[in-house]
């Protein structure tokens, strides 16, 4: 197995799987959330725009969700290498925290947070925790937006080139819990590829970019994790 104390510029690419495990649902795996839910009605600009208290009660909910978990042994183990390992990175596609919550630093947020709000009117972003939120629209009369990438949505271009440069200088990415369906944001480890790191695959299943690294793990992300870091 791969360990992690054989590298020194290590970044971790997270996906929704890795949170699975505090009880958060995947997207699109088994019981994920757009089996259920249509995002047209819930998660574009589109539907904000034809209705945002819908779209608030939605995500209001989602918060309640994302707020009463705690940040599991994959989150821990993952802020602890980057304590012990200064220049480590972490590049996630959750908005949900809990690298954050774990401890972690350095945290890139390809899509965005929860936990904080937006007005495009006014171009404010701010922190924001309150479940529910207590107020939906800014002083400006605008309703704030969720600081998220909903579908239809580009990626904001200064993040991209952060996650990026911190791909591109690393010698080793380990992508943990991604589905690799989730485009522009599952071409990234390419870039990894083509600059020769090491590339690992954490995932219980094969996926779509599963070919594109030169180690795979079949398991629970936390146990994998820890069998790198201590194993």
């Amino acid at each position: 197995m791969i360990k992690l104390n054989d590298y020194k510029r290590i970044v971790f690419f997270t996906g929704a799987g890795l949170s699975a495990e505090s009880g958060i649902p995947t997207y699109r795996g088994r019981g994920g959330l757009w089996h259920e839910y249509n995002y047209e009605d819930y998660a574009c600009q589109r539907a904000f725009d034809r209705d945002p208290n819908k779209v608030w009660d939605f995500h209001d909910k989602r918060r309640e969700m994302m707020g009463a978990t705690e940040p599991n042994d994959g989150h821990r183990i993952i802020a602890e290498v980057q304590n012990k390992k200064p220049g480590t990175w972490i590049v996630t596609q959750n908005v949900d925290g809990l690298h954050q919550r774990a401890g972690a630093i350095d945290v890139i947020e390809l899509h965005g947070s929860m936990w904080r709000v937006r007005c495009d009117t006014c171009e404010v972003i701010k922190d924001n925790d309150e479940v529910p939120l207590s107020n939906r629209q800014c002083t400006c009369g605008t309703y704030w937006r969720p600081d998220i990438v909903w579908f239809e949505d580009p990626l904001d271009g200064r993040t991209v080139q952060a996650a990026q440069k911190a791909i591109g200088d690393g010698d080793l990415l380990v992508s943990v819990g991604t589905s690799g369906v989730v485009f522009p944001a599952a071409q990234l480890p390419q870039i990894a590829v083509r600059s020769g790191a090491t590339c690992v695959e954490i995932n219980p299943e094969e996926t779509a970019v599963s070919a594109w690294y030169q180690h795979h793990l079949r398991g629970k992300a936390s146990v994998m994790l820890r069998g790198m870091w201590e194993g």
